[in-house]
């Protein structure tokens, strides 16, 4: 099978084998990489962090293990740059730096190998976790707890004034939730970083992890825009159209389908 196949796979076992799809995200992306490897060495992590929890009953341990996950030196990218590989599985276990999304997804499997209940919560700009039944969230960066003021502050700075903070921000995040989320990402960083070709990957398996929307076909239209794919992204535009209910939004797609039906064709 390949890599996304693979993935896929994954998400058919119960429970979902979320670190597992993740790194064959990663294989997408580098046909050196061998998950197998990885996951064999994940034992070590393991014992290093189960050996310097303290002696609390397993309700009680999710945010020491973020803690002692940090006393391991695994952080939130501190580059000013966020890069591809800060959201590559592979790369963020062997630099111990990563996007809160990735730093959360090893959380969340340690904390299964040592059944402490955690969860993921989708929050806008920053992955967060969360207890279940807690009257708090966790920063998987360190385990800083947020209580509700803390959460109407980081709502504030990632999405400004204006915005109220409400149940839809705070909704559990299951393991397709959470590979959908990461492979956005991805996309976003590799066109940010000039590899469309490796973002087409990303875009793809959005919409292959599903529900399509007018966000994600809008994305892959321009992602094959910069591949000077005037098919993939008629394609895209036209399934945009579906969804698109501002008349002003629904004007601009129709007059990129004109253009496009206009340009000479590539032979």
């Amino acid at each position: 099978m390949s890599p996304r196949q693979t993935c896929m796979q994954c998400l058919q076992r119960d429970p979902p084998a979320l670190l597992e799809a993740a790194l064959w995200i990663a294989a997408e992306h580098d046909d050196q990489f061998q998950p197998a490897q990885v996951l064999a060495e994940l034992h070590g992590l393991l014992m290093q962090v189960s050996a310097g929890l303290p002696a609390l009953p397993a309700r009680e341990l999710a945010q020491p293990l973020l803690r002692r996950l940090a006393e391991l030196d695994f952080q939130e990218d501190d580059e000013g740059v966020t890069r591809p590989y800060h959201s590559l599985l592979h790369e963020v276990l062997r630099r111990r730096r990563g996007q809160p999304l990735a730093l959360a997804i090893i959380a969340l499997e340690l904390a299964r190998r040592l059944d402490i209940p955690l969860q993921g919560v989708n929050f806008p700009g920053h992955f967060l976790l969360r207890v279940p039944g807690a009257d708090h969230l966790l920063d998987p960066c360190g385990g800083r707890r947020l209580y509700t003021p803390d959460c109407r502050e980081q709502l504030y700075r990632q999405l400004g004034p204006g915005v109220e903070l409400s149940g839809v921000h705070l909704q559990t995040a299951d393991a397709r939730d959470m590979l959908r989320r990461l492979s956005r990402n991805l996309r976003l960083l590799h066109m940010q970083h000039d590899n469309p070709m490796a973002a087409l990957k990303d875009a793809e398996r959005v919409l292959l992890l599903g529900p399509a929307n007018l966000v994600d076909h809008l994305a892959r239209a321009d992602v094959y825009r910069n591949l000077d794919c005037p098919q993939g992204e008629r394609y895209d535009l036209e399934h945009a159209l579906l969804f698109c209910d501002d008349p002003c939004l629904r004007l601009e797609l129709s007059q990129r389908l004109h253009s496009l039906a206009r340009a000479p064709a590539m032979h």
